[in-house]
């Protein structure tokens, strides 16, 4: 989970955990360490390969734009069949097309309203507690 805002971050995971998701969550607040999880300490990106991974991507971050991020797992060939589901604050259209044309999965547009972002919160964690993660190879 790539999320800067940690009030978002907790309540990301807690309504995934309440959804039944008891996968491990390494969270990042920062394009920057995000990225050098992901693709090593080379830069190749290998090491994710023995990962089973999905990516819960924000856009606004404080050293980069999630959309670069996206870029460059995307364009990555041990990374690029990883989920990225981008949740963010961000509705432009052009940004939401931005992001599937380069590969996203899933754009969420994280609500105003605390109730409704718990319940979206939610909704996403039901929906990856019957995902498909493909293998790595």
């Amino acid at each position: 989970m790539v999320e800067d805002d940690e009030g978002h971050a907790r309540l990301i995971e807690r309504n995934i955990r309440r959804a039944g998701v008891n996968n491990e969550i390494v969270a990042f607040r920062d394009g920057t360490s995000a990225l050098t999880y992901l693709l090593g300490a080379d830069g190749s990106g290998e090491e994710s390969s023995a990962r089973s991974l999905l990516i819960l991507l924000d856009l606004n971050l404080p050293d980069m734009t999630g959309v670069d991020i996206l870029a460059k797992v995307k364009s990555n060939p041990h990374l690029k069949r990883s989920p990225v589901i981008v949740l963010t604050t961000t509705d432009d259209q052009r940004e939401i097309k931005r992001c599937y044309d380069l590969g996203a999965n899933v754009y969420i547009t994280k609500p105003v309203n605390y109730e409704s972002f718990a319940n979206a919160i939610q909704q996403l964690g039901l929906f990856l507690s019957v995902m498909q993660v493909p293998a790595t190879e």
